[in-house]
């Protein structure tokens, strides 16, 4: 997609930005600014730089957050993985026949 213009509105004020994203993704990230903007600012008071600077802290923060949830709920998901994998290694080993995990048998036999 070729770069083009594009028009934003945020806080009440329209940004033009040169972009090769898509429209409605665009303005779905727009809207999700606006939206902290409007949490963020008083109510009826212009738009200032403070107030955009804050909400791209609070979104960092946000989007911070997000990720450390993230690895947690990763590192549980390679706990429980981790636990599964042991419970079959462990099945396996007590069958008739079987090697544990990892060995392999001598070539021509036991």
């Amino acid at each position: 997609m070729g770069r083009r213009t594009v028009q934003l509105r945020l806080g009440g004020t329209t940004y033009r930005v040169v972009t090769s994203a898509s429209d409605e993704e665009l303005q779905r990230l727009a809207a999700m600014v606006d939206q902290k903007l409007a949490a963020l600012s008083a109510p009826g008071r212009p738009l200032s730089p403070q107030s955009m600077l804050l909400a791209a802290m609070a979104l960092a923060h946000d989007l911070e957050e997000e990720r450390a949830r993230s690895a947690r709920l990763l590192g549980r998901a390679r706990e429980a993985f981790g636990r599964i994998l042991s419970r079959v290694d462990a099945t396996l080993a007590a069958l008739p026949g079987t090697t544990p995990a990892g060995d392999t048998p001598a070539p021509g036999g036991s």
